[in-house]
């Protein structure tokens, strides 16, 4: 199956060297490009875009708010976002995240890389940097807030509790089957159906309920 990309940054000169990566690839074709969030969701919608590459600060509309329309939007709901900027390491991994991001990159990745994340992304998981993800949990731990009124883990099994919150410490599938005694197999249906009940679209937006519902704590050993 070919993975539909479009490329969303004010830079020409930054899309280019996007298209020349990943159009190099037999399973990835370039589908558009957009100067700005508004023209991002509205090829989105058009191109019937699977993945769109987006950067953060852009002119007008920038790509928080684009990544949120996208989210939002029920025609659109397949479409996953890939954010990558300069900016790793602040707020804006956690806007990115609860405006709906499925991968969130630093822009001096390599292309191998980038083609890696496109495809995670691409086949419903979620794509953290390490400095992405040492943000995130850098903002948990200062701006600790509570689960949104609209989340309860009442829905969750124990075994569905136990799955998410080694989610939430950045275990794999086959990590977690191994630490649970399962096969991976397993260990992934666990984790679907915990993001089914909690309305989450992947396992990036299931770290950040974990955390903010108080189920992981930052700081806290697996």
């Amino acid at each position: 199956m070919t993975i539909r990309v479009l490329l969303a940054d004010d830079q020409a000169l930054i899309r280019a060297g996007y298209r020349m990566i990943l159009d190099s690839e037999p399973d990835i074709e370039i589908v558009g490009e957009a100067v700005d969030g508004r023209e991002a969701v509205d090829l989105a919608r058009s191109q019937r875009a699977d993945i769109v590459l987006m950067d953060i600060r852009m002119p007008g509309v920038d790509g928080i708010e684009a990544t949120r329309r996208i989210a939002a939007d029920d025609d659109l709901a397949g479409v996953r976002i890939l954010v990558l900027t300069t900016f790793e390491n602040d707020d804006n991994v956690m806007l990115a995240l609860r405006a709906g991001a499925s991968g969130f990159l630093g822009k001096g990745v390599g292309p191998d890389e980038l083609i890696t994340a496109v495809r995670v992304v691409a086949s419903g998981d979620a794509m953290l940097s390490p400095k992405a993800t040492r943000g995130l949990l850098s903002h948990l731990r200062s701006q600790p807030e509570a689960a949104p009124a609209s989340v309860s883990l009442d829905v969750l099994t124990d075994r569905e509790r136990e799955v998410v919150v080694l989610v939430a410490h950045g275990l794999s599938n086959d990590d977690i089957g191994e630490h649970l005694f399962l096969s991976p197999l397993t260990a992934k249906t666990h984790v679907n159906r915990a993001m089914t009940k909690l309305g989450v679209r992947d396992r990036a937006q299931l770290v950040v309920v974990a955390y903010q519902s108080g189920l992981v704590r930052p700081g806290t050993a697996q």
